[in-house]
């Protein structure tokens, strides 16, 4: 399985649909949208990965998603590790459920960045953990839109 260019996915924009943001993490997969004109990403659920996996085509077609853009955890030396390796076999499995265009986007420190994000807006440890997930997605996704300007 191969993820696809920036370009490919820039080349599906139109005024009707949307990309989907997929943060992958070891218990639960934070999700985000971009908005129709493809400006503005914005946190959308968290979902355990069988949740997903099940509620993916309905996802796809209920918020006309044309591609997705998962965070690609390199490590901090920008090699490929174990971690990438599950991002990639669970991204296979999406594809089985609904062959959708996927990009491939760096996510080193976006959670990082999330956190200090939510601890400098004062958010409890308990909302913290509950919405870290989306809102990583969401920042990754955002990330993608504006390297397509």
């Amino acid at each position: 399985m191969e993820f696809v260019s920036s370009l490919t996915i820039s080349s599906l924009k139109n005024t009707k649909n949307r990309l989907l943001g997929i943060d992958h993490g070891e218990k639960h997969v934070g999700l985000s949208l971009c908005d129709v004109t493809w400006t503005i990403a914005s946190p959308f659920k968290v979902l355990s990965k069988q949740e997903l996996l099940q509620q993916f085509q309905k996802l796809i077609n209920q918020e006309n998603i044309v591609a997705a853009v998962i965070g690609w955890p390199v490590n901090m030396n920008g090699t490929i590790g174990p971690q990438c390796e599950l991002v990639q076999k669970f991204v296979e499995k999406l594809i089985k459920v609904c062959d959708l265009p996927f990009f491939a986007w760096d996510e080193r420190l976006s959670t990082m960045a999330v956190h200090r994000t939510m601890i400098e807006a004062d958010l409890s440890r308990k909302r913290q953990r509950e919405v870290v997930d989306k809102m990583a997605a969401a920042y990754m996704l955002q990330g993608f839109l504006e390297s397509l300007r």
